[in-house]
């Protein structure tokens, strides 16, 4: 332990500047394209091994060659910022204030890209890599769709499939055991156009959707108020299609928004949307997204993951532990996200997975984001002294 904390003082200062730099790269989802090749040059200039931008835009690292073969993954992209001016700081100035890193992002998960990357770096200096293959990941268009952008790289490249799977999402430096699930939904109504002059010759499909956000409501009253854990319902959107603004609106659609808890699965989900359009002129189906990479190419996107959690005693567990108990010198503190993740693809892929990242994630997406640099460094050690567990 001795050899990797001081050959991680000779880059804190640089892993800092590296993480402020990051901040100032706008990278809103679909718009990746100058941090990619930021992280890429980065990658290069750590004597990674191998170093390429795959189709959809992902950024991959690799240090070792042995069969054993662990991936560490974090996004690139970030919500976007419309409330700058309500922001302390400059939310993309990253600056460096009372030892924490300000600006959208450096939650949410430039911070745990900078871990991972230079925990690469530090294995393969230090000799840590016999017998493995460290792959670091920065990854697309992860705020809109879970595990896509994996999915997509393990298609296009095969071998860079784990065995084991860290994501790096921000979990305050706990190890996270797994996270609910997530069915995101889209119901419609159709009605009759008529003119805005003559209501009674048409059919509003927006008042024939007013019954089924009573039940939506309705139903989220219920999960919330079980004595059991439950996850929740939210309608996220609505819009309605007519022929003006003086017409009788033909079509209204909302968008629902479902996380599910272990127990609860895609049976669960169908059972209450059937039952939230029983009887009236209502139809719903999984909503489906359709979004353009930044390489120009082209996500389809099936939101519907069910809840994942890996057991204390399995093996990937247990490597994360005995880590954990090396670095900070005491039993961990273990979590469960209650958001989706990249996890959803490994998890369905049968691949061990586990999360475990710097930031405190109640500040992810919101005004003043920040990361304490001390948990950024510490991430990094851990991440160092995980690949040498495995």
């Amino acid at each position: 332990m001795e050899n990797l904390y001081e050959a991680l003082r000779d880059y804190e200062q640089e892993m800092v500047g590296f993480v402020q730099q990051l901040v100032r790269i706008k990278s809103f989802s679909g718009d990746e394209k100058e941090i990619a090749h930021t992280i890429k040059a980065k990658m290069e200039s750590l004597d990674f091994d191998e170093v390429w931008i795959d189709s959809l835009g992902n950024v991959v690292g690799r240090v070792g060659n042995g069969e054993n073969v662990v991936m560490f993954d974090s996004h690139m992209d970030t919500v976007e910022v419309h409330e700058e001016d309500e922001w302390e700081l400059p939310p993309f100035a990253g600056e460096l204030r009372e030892g924490r890193i300000y600006g959208r992002g450096s939650v949410d998960m430039k911070s745990s890209i900078v871990a991972s990357m230079y925990a690469a770096k530090l294995a393969k200096d230090l000799q840590l890599l016999n017998g493995k293959t460290v792959y670091i990941t920065c990854t697309v268009d992860e705020e809109f769709c879970d595990g896509e952008n994996l999915k997509q790289l393990f298609k296009e490249f095969p071998q860079t499939k784990p065995n084991y799977m860290i994501i790096c999402e921000p979990s305050d430096n706990k190890i996270v055991l797994g996270h609910r699930g997530k069915a995101q939904l889209r119901v419609k109504t159709l009605g009759t156009s008529a003119h805005g002059s003559a209501p009674e010759k048409g059919d509003n499909a927006v008042y024939k959707m007013a019954e089924v956000i009573r039940r939506v409501e309705e139903q989220n009253h219920q999960l919330m108020h079980r004595e059991i854990a439950s996850g929740t319902l939210v309608l996220s959107n609505i819009s309605s299609t007519s022929a003006s603004l003086n017409a009788v609106p033909s079509e209204c659609e909302i968008y629902l928004d479902r996380r599910l808890v272990l127990g609860e699965d895609e049976e669960t989900v169908k059972k209450e949307m059937d039952h939230i359009v029983n009887g009236l002129d209502a139809t719903w189906e999984i909503g489906s997204l359709h979004r353009t990479s930044w390489t120009g190419a082209n996500i389809h996107y099936e939101p519907l993951h069910e809840p994942w959690n890996i057991a204390d005693d399995h093996p990937l567990t247990k490597y994360l532990v005995n880590a954990y108990e090396k670095v900070f010198s005491k039993p961990p503190a273990f979590d469960f996200w209650d958001f989706g993740t990249n996890a959803v693809t490994p998890v369905s892929e049968g691949i061990p997975t586990i999360g475990f990242g710097p930031g405190e994630y109640k500040l992810a997406h919101m005004n003043n984001e920040s990361c304490e640099v001390k948990k950024i460094h510490e991430a990094c050690a851990f991440y160092v002294t995980t690949i040498a567990e495995i």
